[in-house]
């Protein structure tokens, strides 16, 4: 069976395995997605947010935190929002992405921390979040990259009879993957470069920013096991701006 990203979160055992790795630190979030987010976004003092895809929180509270007036929490998972803090400025809601809809111009900002990877109508969701931007209004959002989402099933490292290599195959057929990671047949989305950041462009948007996450040298001292990560990016974050 796969597991599908509105219904993933709430399986209780990727629940688990998810909150595990996250407590135990040993992913890439803490060390190198977190610290590039925070490069690219604008200062948010007076700011009204939007998290597209928030889990248990962690980003909507930060930014509250450095000054955003409001931020609207999205997350389809109920596991999720449930174990999300409550946070005076913070308002979480239960949706799915597919179909979120919002006043136009209701908005500062969107962000959306490794969540575009698991919704299907990429062009959608992105001509969507134009509409809810005002002008000068910033969309900024992190997502796997798409070396690491090509080949499907997305099998990871392959074994070589000189060490390991990482396959990039079919990186021309855009649509539906499967990966094993925590439970089995995980269900996400590739996309080609140039289709997400033409995504941006075709719903009015200027880019602002790319980022292709490898770890620095703090998180390598602190967790030499990322430096596998040297070897091809695991993430990319992209930033785009609405003129009118």
């Amino acid at each position: 069976m796969i597991a599908a990203g509105r219904d993933l979160y709430d399986d209780p055992r990727f629940f688990e395995g998810y909150r595990r790795l996250r407590d135990s630190g040993a992913g890439i979030n803490d060390a190198v997605e977190i610290p590039a987010m925070s490069r690219m976004l604008p200062p948010v003092a007076g700011a009204t947010v939007v998290d597209l895809g928030c889990g248990t929180g962690g980003l909507a509270r930060r930014l509250a935190d450095a000054g955003a007036a409001r931020v609207l929490a999205v997350d389809s998972s109920r596991r999720m929002l449930a174990s999300a803090a409550p946070h005076p400025r913070v308002r979480y809601l239960r949706a799915d992405l597919e179909k979120l809809t919002l006043p136009a111009r209701h908005a500062d900002l969107v962000v959306s921390s490794l969540v575009l990877h698991y919704v299907a109508d990429y062009p959608g969701l992105v001509g969507r979040v134009a509409h809810w931007l005002r002008p000068g209004g910033r969309f900024v959002f992190s997502i796997e990259h798409p070396i690491c989402t090509a080949a499907d099933p997305m099998a990871g490292w392959l074994t070589t009879g000189e060490g390991t290599v990482w396959p990039v195959d079919d990186y021309a057929a855009e649509g539906p993957r499967t990966q094993n990671w925590i439970v089995e047949s995980v269900e996400k989305h590739h996309r080609r470069m140039s289709t997400l950041i033409g995504g941006l462009l075709d719903a009015g948007l200027e880019l602002t920013g790319i980022d292709e996450l490898v770890p620095g040298p703090a998180a390598l001292r602190s967790r030499p096991h990322l430096a596998e990560h040297l070897r091809r990016p695991p993430l990319l974050v992209l930033g785009a701006r609405r003129h009118t």
